[in-house]
């Protein structure tokens, strides 16, 4: 196999996490460099990799084909371009940028020199959203008329030196996991017509937000996306209600955990969920009532690779596009602008 050489823009939780695990395990792609400007802990894990000390001598590199961009959110612009200026393919952690200008010219920039720009937009592949995609797709539930995701925490304090309790532009609650509820709900609607938002800092002291209430505007179903730092026992991960019944998933994916541990996807049994976590179906169809519980799809964040590798050697089509990934950070920017303005904005 081809297989295609990948640098790490850094080796924090998203690189020695998210990434690292599911490149250095998968057949189609080499882990061969990691930025690190001071230390090595990249080689303690992987030996065999290249530590950089800057950008410039990764982007130097002929061996680096794809570099991932894993760093803080407010990099992600000036890191991407650099990438794609250098002829390097780029994968953007999410969100993509801070703003939808900085987006929009780094697609142009993407298109103008035939290179690949893609967002790891890895909760597409949580075993509860595969799930929720089935139980939609399958109409088990009549026409569908309610949609609520909540992501919800307990992180009651403000966690020292970390960029992420930043006030810096883009960085919070909102541009965070909601890069992954927005991208989740337009996946499975498409654009809205209007949104309407309340952003707010619920903590005391602190300088970003971390509670969010979202609401997309469709003129046929209600989507709500909710999150905050401040919930201390969980209620649905995701609430459906249609015509004909309604389907409750509780629970978190078990990817992130996993990897957390050590784990990677080659492992038996990856991403399968506890049964006490399957999702609770009730619904009603040909005079038939039925309940009981749904078997969460296996979560696969490799998937998301797997689609990278026949993009870049077989000419396929991107599973997430720039263009998705600007209408996220337009969602965003249009949720900012309601809670601010206390009035729905309309796209």
């Amino acid at each position: 196999m081809d297989k295609i050489h990948v640098g790490l823009a850094s080796f924090g939780m998203s690189g020695k996490v998210f990434h690292s695990p599911i490149v250095a395990h998968h057949a189609g792609f080499c882990l061969h460099a990691v930025l690190e400007r001071t230390k090595n802990e990249s080689r303690k894990i992987y030996p065999e990799v290249t530590v950089f000390r800057s950008l410039e001598e990764m982007l130097s590199d002929d061996g680096t084909e794809l570099v991932v961009i894993n760093t803080p959110d407010d990099t992600h612009y000036e890191l991407t371009r650099k990438t794609l200026e250098a002829g390097k393919h780029a994968i953007v952690e999410k969100p993509f940028t801070q703003t939808l200008e900085q987006g929009e010219e780094l697609a142009a920039l993407a298109y103008k020199k035939g290179l690949m720009l893609s967002v790891f937009q890895n909760r597409r592949w949580d075993g509860d959203f595969l799930t929720v995609r089935k139980v939609i797709d399958s109409q088990l539930l009549g026409r569908l008329v309610e949609f609520e995701s909540n992501y919800m925490r307990f992180r009651n304090c403000i966690q020292p030196d970390t960029w992420k309790e930043s006030v810096l532009q883009g960085i919070g609650l909102s541009y965070n996991l909601g890069s992954h509820m927005i991208d989740q709900a337009l996946v499975l609607f498409g654009m809205p017509e209007a949104v309407w938002a309340d952003i707010d800092s619920l903590r005391g002291g602190s300088e970003i937000d971390d509670y969010y209430h979202i609401k997309l505007i469709y003129p046929d179903i209600k989507v709500t996306l909710k999150a905050s730092y401040l919930v201390r026992e969980q209620g649905a991960r995701y609430t459906l209600h249609g015509t004909q019944g309604s389907f409750l998933k509780y629970g978190i994916d078990p990817q992130e955990e996993a990897l957390n541990r050590g784990g990677n996807p080659t492992m038996p049994g990856w991403g399968q969920e506890s049964e006490k976590w399957w999702g609770i179906l009730n619904t009603g169809t040909e005079g038939l009532h039925i309940k009981g519980k749904i078997e969460t799809v296996a979560g696969n964040y490799a998937a998301y690779y797997d689609n990278i590798y026949q993009v870049l050697r077989h000419g396929a089509e991107p599973e997430v596009l720039p263009q998705q990934a600007l209408n996220v950070v337009k969602l965003i920017e249009a949720a900012v602008e309601s809670s601010r303005n206390k009035q729905c904005i309309e796209l």
